[in-house]
């Protein structure tokens, strides 16, 4: 019977010690292992716990786990208590519970912020997982993570070909991001070896049909916009899942024993647009100017014509006018129109006419031509008597020779004034 047994008489704690416990023990135990316990845990000695008997304990525990029977020592004997038959498969079976327990605490996995997690099953795709704690069956499951964020560089400097026969250098560098995680993983074995053969066959082609000036000076920008997009078309048609970001153009030069001469052919071209953008300067500077000049004479006459058409049709409307008067009073238009013409004729010549009596002679100062003889006579140095003497001269004698004597011109035939009307 157990120490602790439910109604048995020893309830006491086996490590305490007793004669009782002693004398108990080595009873139910049987044999001389059992004696020599009994006598050796007598009295009141109280020890340590034995270790065997603890370890017999939990092994007897375990068996009841595992559904074998526990054995109780009388004389060395088998007890009489009965035993469950032990299960074969309890211990593997816990091992796999166990095992089955650290496999699935396997699967579980942290996606980062920039990655995405490519799914394999026995090597078949099955999805692309996000950003977070994930799971998934270890060993049957294959997740490959994708950074998608990182912008990958490759670069490269080749000695190429141009259209027109020559060698030249030239060093690129292309950036690129994944945007397929799926197609970067299962379509391309080696991306990266893949976009630098995809770089070099593209610039290849693009510097094969460009001239070598072209590639050396202005050309660059084209060249690289030319080779990022071919770039692009083949990555597109390997399915690489790459999105091409940059194409950089980092040098282009003429092999090292020729640069020299390079260098000189183009400075020669620079110097000749720099003379070009010289003269476009100065034919823009005179082209304007010569066109205002043209379109200034053509107005003048386009002004010139419309004047003189104005002043023919003004000249035509007044004959008019004066045609419907003079037909209405011939004699009186007729006396006008002589008036006028006289007025005009008189008016631009410089003689004078004077109608002086005998008695009272007439003093005449012209001024207006003195004043003109003054003008003349300044101008070619000359003084105040030859003005006068000027004035003299356009004068009639015979105005002269009355203003000098004093006396009238008398009208030879009647006493009376009149007025002498020259070059009717």
């Amino acid at each position: 019977m157990a120490w602790n047994e439910p109604g048995g008489g020893n309830q006491h704690d086996p490590w305490s010690g007793g004669g009782r416990r002693g004398g108990n023990d080595g009873g139910n135990r049987g044999g001389n292992d059992g004696g020599n316990r009994g006598g050796n845990n007598g009295g009141n000695n109280q020890g340590p716990p034995d270790l065997d008997e603890a370890l017999k304990k939990f092994q007897d525990k375990l068996n009841g786990m595992l559904g074998g029977g526990s054995k109780k020592g009388n004389g060395g004997k088998k007890g009489g208590g009965s035993g469950k038959p032990r299960n074969s498969f309890a211990l593997p079976g816990l091992l796999v519970v166990i095992a089955l327990a650290i496999w699935a605490a396997s699967g579980f996995y942290l996606v980062d912020q920039s990655e995405r997690g490519v799914v394999l099953r026995f090597g078949e795709y099955q999805g692309i997982v996000n950003p977070g704690l994930q799971w998934n069956p270890p060993l049957i499951d294959d997740v490959r993570m994708v950074n998608v964020t990182r912008v990958r560089s490759v670069s490269q400097t080749q000695s190429m070909l141009t259209r027109d026969e020559n060698i030249v250098e030239v060093e690129i560098s292309a950036q690129y991001q994944v945007a397929n995680p799926r197609d970067f993983v299962l379509n391309v074995r080696d991306p990266a070896l893949s976009i630098e053969n995809a770089l070099d066959s593209a610039l290849r082609h693009v510097v094969g049909g460009t001239d070598m000036i072209d590639i050396l000076t202005s050309g660059r920008e084209i060249l690289g916009s030319s080779v990022a997009s071919r770039l692009q078309t083949y990555l597109d048609a390997y399915g690489a899942g790459i999105n091409l970001q940059t194409i950089n153009i980092e040098s282009t030069s003429a092999p090292a024993p020729v640069i020299d001469a390079f260098d000189d052919v183009i400075r020669a071209r620079e110097d000749r647009q720099r003379t070009i953008n010289e003269g476009m300067a100065y034919a823009n500077a005179i082209i304007p100017a010569a066109q205002g000049q043209a379109q200034r004479v053509v107005e003048q006459g386009q002004g010139y014509r419309e004047s003189v058409v104005a002043e023919a049709q003004g000249q035509a409307n007044r004959f008019n006018a004066l045609l419907t008067e003079y037909r209405n009073a011939p004699e009186v238009m007729r006396e006008r129109m002589y008036l006028d013409t006289v007025e005009e004729v008189f008016g631009n010549t410089p003689k004078v006419l004077l109608d002086v009596s005998e008695s009272a002679p007439l003093m005449y100062l012209p001024l207006d031509q003195m004043r003109g003889s003054n003008e003349r006579s300044s101008s070619a140095g000359g003084n105040s008597n030859n003005s006068s003497s000027a004035v003299g001269e356009e004068l009639d004698p015979r105005v002269i020779e009355n203003l000098r004597s004093g006396q009238g011109i008398s009208n030879s035939s009647s006493g009376n004034s009149s007025i002498r009307r020259e070059g009717r």
